[in-house]
């Protein structure tokens, strides 16, 4: 076998590939031979119609079968070879034919993987935000924890407000005949939660318990039952009782509830929380400005396979949260296509981005060692409160999640090291409000 192997461009090669006449008759014979045990032609047996004959009538089939077995023997064998890692499946340009006695010549283009040299990594102009906590935030969470844990009991007021939940027993009329679906006993609804036709929960408001009031309103324009769709009805209501929220004292023993020894307690792990993210924000803003830095330093070309790739990857990331939330890509109005276009360049700028820190990573001689993995496994099973047998165990069995582990300790020490690097100015928060109005521009 003879390969030539030609550069088309920096992601994308092609490949001579002759295949010696030895065997290609070597193929020829294993295909006629294969070919005869079964031929089923009238006038001979089955197993002995003679050589001749089957070239008459399985020339076609056996070229194309050695063809394909040619390639098959051949292409992968040529790459290895070769030394070419390809990142998709090869593509055959040009195929020569099939003679006894003939080399058969081919030509197959593949992508491969960049060969990515950095440059420019030193110096970076960062801005990096100046940690700020705001104590409000553990107020504002207690508050939310608080309302998380509201209790409705039935009230000694008589008269109904809004906020309370009421239960009322009603039945709708249209021109004096009642409606289908119209009615209901000691249905619960809480005023105010606009869950009710538009006008109706106004309506209740200030009534008394024990009250009946016959209420007027319109049904939408775009209600599904067409008959009552922007019709006038009315509805015979009587309010039988009313709730209202209790919403718990944040003290130590609501903190206890939470887990907590007391409410000191309490709000120092929410701060710790809070600070942690915090942090966490911060820190990433940081690495996103470094790696949209070195990116503009260092543009080049990727295969689109590599691409492909990396957004099959996404979408089954993003697929499994939504299914632990029970929701689904259908859910959010989005297909395959839909996603591939919203997150393309996504996965664009991750595969550079995963090009460049292996090439720091190398010309810098960063390498991960297994006590490294090790310290890392045991932080993987801390932070998810997971015995240490189980998660060390579950990087053991599984190659490729501990590889994936090596690759991202080794990602996290080129950061580090491309931030030592870095010229980092620090700077005041952006205003929460000017902040918001900068990520829906962007």
């Amino acid at each position: 076998m003879n390969v030539t192997v030609e550069e088309i461009s920096a992601i994308r090669k092609k490949m001579t590939i002759e295949v010696t006449a030895e065997v290609v008759a070597t193929e020829i014979e294993k295909a006629y031979k294969k070919i005869a045990k079964t031929a089923d032609l009238k006038g001979f047996r089955k197993g002995k119609v003679p050589r001749a004959i089957l070239e008459q009538h399985y020339a076609p089939r056996v070229a194309s079968d050695v063809v394909g077995s040619l390639v098959n023997n051949s292409l992968y064998k040529a790459m290895i070879e070769n030394k070419i890692e390809p990142v998709s499946q090869p593509e055959i340009i040009e195929s020569g034919t099939v003679e006894k006695g003939q080399p058969y010549n081919y030509q197959a283009e593949v992508d491969v993987r960049p060969q990515v040299v950095a440059k420019d990594y030193s110096g970076l102009q960062l801005e990096k935000e100046k940690f700020s906590f705001n104590e409000e935030v553990v107020a504002q969470q207690l508050e939310q924890m608080a309302t998380a844990r509201v209790q409705l009991e039935v009230t000694k007021r008589k008269i109904a407000r809004e906020g309370d939940t009421v239960i009322i027993d009603f039945e709708g009329f249209q021109d004096g005949t009642a409606f289908e679906n119209g009615s209901a006993k000691d249905y619960q609804l809480e005023l105010g939660a606009s869950s009710f036709i538009p006008g109706f929960e106004e309506q209740v408001i200030g009534m008394k318990r024990e009250d009946e009031k016959e209420i007027n309103v319109n049904f939408p324009e775009d209600y599904g039952a067409k008959e009552l769709a922007g019709k006038p009805v009315v509805f015979k209501v009587n309010l039988k009782e009313i709730k209202e929220k209790i919403e718990p004292t944040i003290d130590d023993d609501f903190a206890k509830e939470a887990g907590s020894e007391n409410l000191e307690a309490l709000k120092a792990s929410i701060r710790e929380t809070a600070v942690k993210q915090e942090e966490g924000r911060i820190k990433g803003q940081l690495q996103e400005q470094l790696m949209n830095a070195l990116l503009a330093n260092n543009p080049f070309e990727i295969p689109e396979g590599m691409v492909a790739n990396q957004l099959l990857h996404l979408k089954d990331s993003f697929t499994q949260r939504l299914k632990s939330q029970g929701m689904s890509l259908e859910m959010l109005g989005m297909d395959e296509e839909s996603f591939a276009k919203t997150y393309r360049e996504m996965a664009l700028q991750q595969v550079k981005g995963e090009l460049l820190l292996d090439s720091i990573a190398a010309l810098e001689e960063l390498s991960v060692d297994d006590a490294e993995i090790d310290v890392k496994i045991k932080l993987i099973a801390e932070e998810a409160d997971a015995p240490l047998e189980t998660v060390e165990k579950h990087f053991s069995d599984n190659v490729q999640a501990r590889e994936g582990l090596k690759g991202q300790i080794l990602s996290d020490k080129v950061i580090d090291l491309l931030l030592a690097k870095s010229i980092v100015t620090e700077v005041e928060p952006k205003p929460q409000e000017q902040e918001e109005t900068t990520e829906e521009e962007s």
